[in-house]
């Protein structure tokens, strides 16, 4: 777990700096303000269009920070006997899986702000963005939408052996 950690956090962390190095802040409300408008007239200023492969390499290496599917190891949960979640029922359990949703809620909310606008939605000439629900609503469908690819990519990818992971990890995503 402590292996998997490291490994993947560099990664991500790099391609965090590259969002701060183009905004020039540390501040999420500067990073974000940063991604307002559009190029071209039509092109969202999203930090998604800017720099692609840091999106890429920051979303992946949030899944193996949560310890998601295929990245899971640390929690063995697709083995035969789900790992240790044949220890605990009811509450404890019940704790256990809200503390994994709300860190896939909190890097999918973080994804958002570095990469996809924040709440601005991208396209002002067509989407009215001045009221506040609407900035709401936006990154709420964004979020949202982060967090389904999350589901899916769990029901859709097999797990990875460990030394394919470490593998991945510091000679695939921190090389990129």
């Amino acid at each position: 777990s402590g292996a998997q950690i490291i490994s993947y956090e560099l990664a991500m962390t790099t391609a965090a700096a590259g969002v701060i190095l183009a905004a020039s802040s540390f501040g999420l409300r500067e990073i974000v303000g940063a991604q307002s408008g559009t190029w071209l007239g039509f092109i969202p200023r999203w930090n998604l269009f800017l720099q692609p492969l840091g999106f890429l390499i920051f979303f992946v290496a949030a899944f193996a920070e949560t310890n998601r599917l295929p990245f899971d190891l640390p929690e063995a949960e697709a083995e035969l006997v789900a790992g240790y979640h044949t220890e605990y029922s009811s509450m404890k359990f019940a704790l256990i899986q809200m503390a994994e949703y709300i860190n896939m809620i909190t890097v999918a909310v973080l994804c958002t702000n570095l990469f996809l606008g924040g709440w601005h939605s991208g396209l002002p000439g067509i989407l009215p963005e001045g009221h506040p629900l609407f900035g709401f609503a936006y990154f709420t469908l964004k979020v949202a939408a982060l967090l389904f690819v999350y589901i899916w990519v769990r029901g859709t990818l097999p797990r990875f052996r460990y030394d394919q992971l470490m593998h991945f990890g510091w000679k695939g995503l921190l090389p990129a």
